[in-house]
């Protein structure tokens, strides 16, 4: 039942965070001592903005399984809460023994705490390094270049900002970014844009409200009940949804839902125990479902147990990184 509940999180988690952290803290609750189950609870935290549970839930985990897989988004949180000079510290005290995308998310979120002291300069010189480069295509290319436009424009340097605005939108594969439109509202004409992305049409949005009428429920449910699962097209979808992998970003961010796909299998372990479950390190790499379903029902008819998982998944930096993109952050 708790892996359930973390796959209803992993797949709610983009379209409406508010009522996937309701499914994350049923699970948290039921399994509090498996790491997998709080490493999913503080991740959906950040996405739906609760900041201090999810920097409570992200040094719960780092206790139990120890590293700094999401040290920037602990330090993108202490930011959120108006501690900049604590997410400095943060990034102090992770030292330079990171994984590389985990490494680049901290320095931009690092950048932005700098910018939020007013250290403006400080803040474009702690982007600089030998990733930042317009011929590198690394997965975190993108954000790392947006980053450094968006904070030389906030220091004044508009002509350097449009040029890595520019180089931002030609790595932006997958268009995460609104790159090409910062370029053009800092005064870059359409033929820079056309020759910085040849091929491409760029289309400039009108800054129009345009309020679109979208479904809201009511998700302040009594928290000691067990919220509804998603409806069986969810279920029929979620193989498809799992097969799907997920970047990590801002934030040496494994997202939520890659943890709580991982953990359907952990959380029902725990479900089936009398005993305590055991603290296990989280996978960093996703399993096909149709595996997942196998080794679950192995495992129930070894034990004599009757659970059965229902399993899902989704990706989305940082993981780095759903924050809003002011260039200094996860959120950013």
């Amino acid at each position: 039942m708790v892996g359930r509940h973390l796959v209803a999180a992993g797949m709610l988690i983009d379209e409406d965070p508010e009522r996937a952290l309701v499914h994350a803290r049923y699970a948290r609750e039921r399994a509090a001592r498996v790491p997998v189950v709080r490493e999913a609870a503080g991740l959906t935290a950040y996405h739906a903005g609760e900041w201090a549970e999810a920097l409570s839930e992200l040094r719960a985990v780092r206790r139990m399984s120890g590293g700094n897989a999401h040290v920037a988004v602990m330090a993108d949180c202490e930011r959120a809460l108006g501690r900049p000079e604590r997410a400095l510290e943060l990034a102090k005290e992770a030292g330079r023994d990171l994984p590389p995308e985990v490494s680049v998310e901290l320095r931009i979120v690092s950048a932005g705490a700098r910018r939020d002291m007013g250290q403006l300069d400080a803040a474009v010189v702690g982007l600089q390094g030998p990733d930042l480069d317009p011929k590198r295509r690394d997965p975190w290319s993108a954000r790392l270049f947006y980053a450094y436009a968006d904070n030389l424009a906030a220091a004044g340097r508009a002509e350097e900002a449009i040029t890595w605005f520019l180089n931002a939108a030609q790595a932006d594969d997958d268009e995460d970014t609104d790159a090409a439109e910062r370029a053009f509202e800092l005064g870059a004409d359409e033929s820079e844009i056309a020759a910085a992305l040849p091929g491409d049409t760029l289309e400039i949005e009108d800054d129009e409200d345009t309020d679109a009428d979208e479904p809201t429920e009511d998700t302040a449910a009594d928290e000691t009940s067990e919220p509804e699962l998603a409806g069986t097209t969810e279920e029929k979808t979620a193989g498809a949804a799992a097969s799907e992998s997920t970047q990590v970003t801002e934030a040496g961010e494994e997202t939520a839902k890659s943890a709580a796909t991982e953990g359907a299998q952990t959380a029902a372990g725990a479900d089936q125990s009398a005993g305590e479950p055991t603290p296990t390190a989280v996978a960093r790499e996703e399993s096909a479902v149709a595996e997942g379903s196998q080794t679950t029902a192995e495992s129930d008819r070894s034990a004599g147990g009757s659970t059965r998982v229902a399993e899902a998944g989704t990706a989305g930096s940082a993981a780095t990184d759903k924050s809003p993109e002011d260039g200094g952050g996860s959120r950013g």
